[in-house]
């Protein structure tokens, strides 16, 4: 089975798997004025981003969730991120309604340490949310600040994942890798959480947390793509691991979608080519997603 190249390639290498689509939990959709000043500060490759980083999907809203059906790609994402007080409340209203309006969608939110966090989060899990988003890098904050203490114990007591951008790629803060992240879980054993982009670059130490915790789970997203190769490369000792976590439900397909400077099936070539085996394919790319958020 070749490995896809381009997204039209997609379908039939998810038949070839006997896949139905694939389940892709980091995916971004945001308004539309926050989404144009995203995609400026990768084109001028911001100090948070480091490297150059053309986004290859700059299309509206409905061509893009078009594009997503047409890989098969049957359950995304609408990752939304606050980096500063007063935001968080009105990103979720748009990302929860964006779901509502695009069958397939899982209902996404965010949250950022301010005053009345605990509020609005309870809200958006009362309107449906299933999925949560923070980054650490960019929100700026520590995973620990007591303004989220609460926060956290609510997710965890609802059993609600949270994405959580935890690692110090593509550039480090005080408030990135292993050690910030092990403490939030020192505080809060139970929280059911995904770390995005499975910690590059310390998959090692991200990899070993999802061993130890049992409601840990990494991400793949830009992970063994060419382009991330060279900013955080996997080291391959790892891959017995990655390939133990995955077979266990540890590992969930995840792309950054639109938010990417290559074809999007080169996320999946890049999983094919480690040849770790057809059932651990089926299980990244769709079993896992299912098992943890239902069938789309």
């Amino acid at each position: 089975m070749l490995p896809p190249e381009e997204d039209e390639d997609l379908p039939a290498f998810c038949q070839a798997l006997g896949l139905s689509g694939l389940a892709d939990i980091h995916t971004h959709f945001l308004p539309p004025r926050m989404l144009r000043r995203v995609w400026e500060y990768f084109d001028q490759a911001g100090p948070l981003v480091g490297v150059s980083w053309p986004i290859r999907y700059k299309w509206s809203d409905e061509e893009r969730v078009a594009h997503l059906r047409s890989m098969g790609v049957r359950m995304f994402s609408a990752l939304a991120y606050a980096h500063r007080p007063d935001m968080a409340a009105d990103l979720n209203a748009w990302t929860l309604a964006f779901a509502q309006a695009n069958p397939g969608c899982l209902p996404s939110a965010t949250f950022y340490p301010e005053p009345g966090v605990e509020h609005y989060v309870g809200q958006a899990l009362d309107a449906g949310a299933r999925i949560f988003k923070v980054h650490l890098q960019v929100g700026g904050f520590a995973p620990d600040d007591p303004l989220l203490d609460e926060v956290w114990g609510l997710l965890a007591e609802a059993g609600t994942p949270v994405v959580v951008h935890a690692g110090h790629a593509p550039v480090s803060t005080e408030h990135t890798g292993p050690g910030p992240f092990g403490s939030l879980l020192a505080r809060h054993p139970a929280l059911t959480a995904i770390v995005a982009h499975m910690g590059a670059p310390d998959y090692g130490a991200f990899l070993r947390m999802a061993a130890d915790h049992e409601r840990v789970a990494l991400d793949t997203t830009m992970i063994f793509t060419e382009f991330f190769d060279k900013l955080a490369p996997f080291p391959a000792a790892a891959l017995p691991l990655v390939r133990e976590l995955g077979l266990a439900g540890k590992i969930l397909l995840g792309s950054d979608f639109p938010n990417i400077p290559y074809p999007y099936a080169r996320q999946i070539a890049g999983l094919a080519r480690l040849g770790l085996g057809d059932a651990w394919l089926r299980a990244v790319c769709w079993e896992n997603p299912v098992a943890l958020f239902g069938s789309p």
